[in-house]
This record gives C-alpha cells, structure tokens and sequence, in this order.
C-alpha cells in the first residue's frame, strides 16, 4: 500500500496540498481522535491510507462498513473520539447500526464521513446520502473543498460531543480528490472519559428505545436552531438580484464560477436547513433556486415550509452540475420564466477507453474458461471481476451489489422452471467481498441445500480499490503480519462439504476448466479456491515476457479472447475458407513492458506461435470448445 500523506508535519509547516480525503484524515488526526475504521470504497478509499500514516491512533480496515460504525461506536461510548469512512454504497451496509445509534447517540466525538460518487464513475448506482441524515435524524456538513472538509471535520468532533450524537460529513467524488493549498495545525490531546453504565441508554430493547424516540424529535429543534446561527451556512450578497441560490459542496463552486454576482446562501450545514436563512435570502431575489447533488433533497424542504422555488424543474437529477450545465437552465429561466426539460451535460468527445482488467489478472483465466462454457448463468458480484461482463469475454449475466453472487444463484436455482432446469448456475465472487458479506450468503445457500456452484476468486487484496490489506493476505492496514483467513477452512465451516471444495489455478485453465465441468454437474453447493496475488501487489512475481513468432502465427485470434490489453492486433485479413466461408484474421503482437509472463495466453494458441523472449515453454493448451 502507497502511503498518501506524510506524517505530522514539523510545526512551522502550516500550509499543505492536501485532496479533500487527505484534509480530513489530517483533521481526525489532529482532533485527538483514538479509533478509526472503514471498508476502502471509491471515492472514500484515500481516507484511511493516510490516517493509518499518523502516529498514536489506532486505524482498522474493517470487513466492511456496518463493521466500522459499530467499532466507532464502542470507541465513542468509551468516551474516546471515533471516526468511520465509507462510500455511499457502504452506508447502505452501516444503516441498520445507524438507525438505532441516532437512539442511543454517543460519548466522545464520532465523525462519519460518506463519499458519494457523483456521476458514478465507480459505483453500481448514484444514491444520495443526504436522504440517510434525515432519515437518522442527525446533522451534516458539506464541505466544497479540502480546506473546508479539514474545518468541518474538527468542527463535526466539537459538535458531535456538545449534542452527544454522531456527525455525518458528505463528501463527494470532487471533493475527495481535488487538492488545495490547506491551512492546518497541531494534533490535540483528548483523553476518553471512561464507559459510564447506563441500560436504559445502551442496550436498546422496545422498551428503552420507546423512550428515547421523544428525545430524538426534541433535539431535531435544537439542532435546527444551532443551523440557523451556524457560521458554516453562509448568506452571500450579490448585485445581481434576478435570481438567488441556495446550494451546498462542490455545486456552490459550480455556481459561484457560472454566476459570480448572484446572492448564494452556501450551506455548510445542510440538514437540518436554516429555513429564515433561506426565506431572507429568498426576500432580496426575483427567482430561488436550489442547485444540489443530485436529488431534490433541499428542495422539498424548501417547498414543504412554503418557500417557492425552482430546482429539479431546471436542472438534472443526475451527475454533477457544473457551469455548462447551470448556465443554459438559469438563462432559460430568466430570459423565458419558464423551465426547460432538464438534461445533464453531454460528455466531451474522446477516443473510446472501456475498462479491462490488468496484463495478467487471474481473473482473465476465469472468464475465458467461462465463456467457452455452454448453457450456463453466471451472476456477478462487485469488484474488478465486474469486468468479467465486457469484451471480449461476456461472461457475467448479473451484478447487484457486493455479495449478492450466491445469493441471486441461490434464488436462481429455486426459482428455476422448465426453461432453465437443464442450465448450471455459477456465482463468481472475489476474497474481500466475500468476507465483506457474501459469507452470509454461502451459509443460507449450503444450509437451504442449494445447487449451485461458487467460484471464490482470491487474489489477496481489494484490487479494485487499489490493493488494500485484507484478512485473506494476513496483513493489517500498515502492512504489520496479522491471521491469515483459511478459505478452504471458512467455506466447510459454513456447511461445504469437504470434498466439494476444489483448489484451482486460474493460469491453469485446462484443469480450471475440467474442475468446473466436474462441479457444476453435482447437485449442491460446491466451491472453486481459485488463487493467484492481484498483480499489482507486492507478492505478484513477474516471469520473462512472451512474444509472438511472426512466422508460425495463422491470425486465429484465440490469444485475443484471452482479453490480456498487452496482446495487440497488427493487422486484419479477410480469407476465404475452402468451404467458401469468410473468414477475418487478425494478427498480433505482445507488448515486451506490459506482459509478465504469465503464459495464458499461450494456452489457446492453436499454432504454437508464442513463446518466451529467451525461449519456448511447454504448456499445456487448451482449444475452444
């Protein structure tokens, strides 16, 4: 793991370029925080990789994020200051420990930074995660940049430990991974007060917690009344008064760059909303309208105390708003009095870059085996393994969420009629999603005497995410040795049958695909080990490159459905076959830097025209079937 941040630095340096993530790991540092812990997810991934690199405070990747709110939580009942980071997605994971902690509240400061992927640039969907402060009952600030993610962070401690609750910090894809100039200071020493015992506050049966809901909807007045006179929910003047704005994050920066003489009121706070804030600013300007990302969250506040205003009339409820997109609506609006149909800004014309997986990923070895299976489903799960569902393997039919695989399987196998009773359903899952809830999932279709097959794609880290540590790699978050999980131990626990677990070599694909023949024609669960270290982690050993023998190549292509991005097409020939069939060739190349040697792509080669840079090897080959 690369580390991101240096540590404290030397007390005359004030002034850091820091990401939005950087900022805030460095502000959960110098509250004098004692606990962090996250499940990596992009955007929010950068979070704890530079925290872990700060002295005196104890960081955990935790297995996943309902995981990481629970450890805050005892950390802050402790008394000691907790922190907890994860993506949108993840606050899906946490929510049932959330709704309930909203409840009980908390001791010492807890933070709980959530990262939405505006425009979703690697998540499954585009949530909201403004709907969950609401929900819970609990304030959030939004920051629009790093200076102010580090501000509101030590601002979310202080006021997380005034009103006893958890503090929820919105990020977002732009602010987590823009940097800027950051003004910061000196860690603080906060020294936990000690667990007090208190039943009727911790331990949450019907009857307590019936007591503790008045006290929720009564401190949803006080946290109202603390936003109105906020000075992070700022009221800025403008000369142009045709139309006002009240807006929150990185779209305050969208509209102060696309209508720089307008009223804004920023707000910092966004929930709850200072409503007299609002109408103020909504008494000096012709038009209001609410530019937020990405649903009408603020506007249907607005619109429920009787303030008009424009919003998701004008502008889209999708991806971010910057000035090419604020500009035409609000023009619209002024020059019209009426809203156009809203659309997001259309992407800028470049040369097509689909994603793919690494020259050799094993993961490569198993979709190509999958795909040359016949009258299969395979559903999916999340990871650099979704690739697995594009060109040129297609192999995936389903990805939901992270450990859905064998659970979508298992309701496959049940729910499947006279159509599909002949096909074999496989679920193809990595390690760490696995352990991060697919686990569950595995143990309802073992004890609910499934028939399926899983395929557990160890590669030692969350690749996805850029190879963090995990339980399957037996390494903490700062790389110190830690128990290494026991897959084939884990999996039998769980109601697996000792001899249908099957250990595999994904480089090895003839005996991957023999292994799976075998066990997708048993009747119950069965598990493929599939192991080899993601390549781009330390314990990936790179062998001498292959290269293609220009001589013995017949342009069939095999190699290429392989999908390894170091194998190049040179050039193309249409032949015609005997047969008076047409046929296209395709020769290629292997690029020296970016093949390691892996040698799959060796193994569907009919003519035997690749070969190592320093000499041929011998391997076993396996043909399309």
């Amino acid at each position: 793991m690369a580390a991101v941040a240096a540590l404290a630095p030397a007390p005359s340096q004030s002034r850091l370029l820091l990401s939005g993530n950087e900022a805030v790991a460095r502000a959960v540092w110098e509250s004098g925080c004692k606990v962090a812990a996250a499940y990596p997810g992009t955007p929010s991934t950068e979070i704890l990789e530079a925290l872990c690199t700060y002295p005196d405070i104890y960081t955990e990747w935790a297995v996943n994020e309902k995981v990481s709110m629970e450890v805050a939580l005892g950390a802050s009942m402790m008394g000691a200051r907790s922190f907890c980071a994860m993506k949108h997605v993840g606050l899906n994971v946490a929510a049932d420990p959330l709704m309930t902690l909203t409840l009980t509240g908390t001791v010492g400061g807890m933070v709980i930074v959530v990262a939405d992927d505006i425009g979703m640039a690697s998540s499954q969907n585009e949530q909201d995660s403004r709907f969950y402060a609401r929900f819970a009952h609990l304030p959030m600030f939004e920051p629009a940049d790093s200076q102010e993610s580090y501000d509101m962070v030590l601002a979310g401690f202080e006021f997380s430990e005034k009103h006893q609750i958890p503090v929820f910090v919105r990020m977002t894809a732009r602010t987590c991974h823009v940097k800027c100039v950051t003004q910061v200071g000196a860690r603080a020493h906060h020294e936990p007060s000690g667990f007090v015992k208190n039943a009727e506050r911790w331990v949450m049966v019907p009857t307590h917690a019936k007591r503790r809901i008045p006290m929720m909807f009564q401190r949803d007045i006080t946290l109202r009344a603390e936003s109105e006179r906020s000075a992070l929910n700022v009221l800025e003047p403008g000369s142009d008064r045709r139309v006002g704005f009240v807006t929150s994050g990185p779209a305050y920066l969208h509209v102060r760059e696309a209508f720089p003489d307008a009223p804004v009121l920023k707000l910092g706070m966004s929930h709850p909303v200072p409503l007299d804030k609002v109408r103020a600013l909504a008494a000096q300007v012709d038009r209001l309208v609410v530019v937020e990302e990405v649903e009408p969250v603020v506007e249907t506040d607005l619109k429920s105390a009787g303030i008009n205003c424009h919003g998701k009339d004008l502008l889209p409820k999708l991806g971010e708003l910057a000035p090419q997109v604020l500009k035409p609506a609000i023009d619209f609006l002024l020059d019209e009095g009426m809203a156009p149909t809203a659309r997001p800004a259309s992407a800028a014309a470049v040369f097509p870059r689909p994603p793919t997986l690494c020259a050799s990923c094993p993961h490569m070895g198993i979709y190509y085996t999958l795909s040359q299976l016949k009258n299969i489903i395979v559903a999916g799960d999340i990871g650099c393994y979704t690739l697995g569902a594009g060109h040129p393997w297609n192999a995936l039919d389903t990805t939901i969420c992270m450990g859905a695989a064998v659970t979508v399987a298992h309701g496959m196998d049940k729910g499947r009629g006279a159509a599909d009773k002949d096909k074999k359903i496989l679920a193809v899952m990595g390690d760490s999603t696995f352990m991060h809830m697919g686990m569950q999932g595995l143990l309802d279709a073992t004890y609910n005497n499934s028939n399926i097959t899983f395929l557990l794609l160890d590669n030692g880290t969350v690749g996805m995410t850029g190879g963090q540590n995990t339980p399957a790699n037996g390494l903490d978050i700062r790389g110190n040795p830690a128990p290494r999980i026991d897959f084939r131990k884990l999996v039998e626990a769980l109601g697996v049958k000792p001899e249908r677990v099957r250990e595999v070599d994904p480089y090895e694909m003839p005996k991957l695909f023999k292994v799976i023949r075998e066990e997708t024609k048993i009747a119950e669960v069965s598990v493929i080990l599939a192991y080899r270290p993601c390549v781009l982690t330390d314990e990936f050993k790179a062998a001498r490159a292959y290269h293609v023998d220009e001589d013995k190549c017949t342009g069939c292509g095999n190699c290429i459905d392989v999908g390894c991005p170091a194998i190049h097409v040179t050039h193309r020939e249409k032949v015609v076959k005997p047969s008076g069939k047409e046929v296209e060739l395709a020769f290629v190349r292997i690029d020296p830097i970016a093949c390691t040697g892996c040698g799959m792509c060796l193994q569907p080669c009919a003519p035997d025209a690749i070969m190592q840079v320093e000499g041929p090897r011998v391997v076993a080959r396996l043909h399309p079937v």
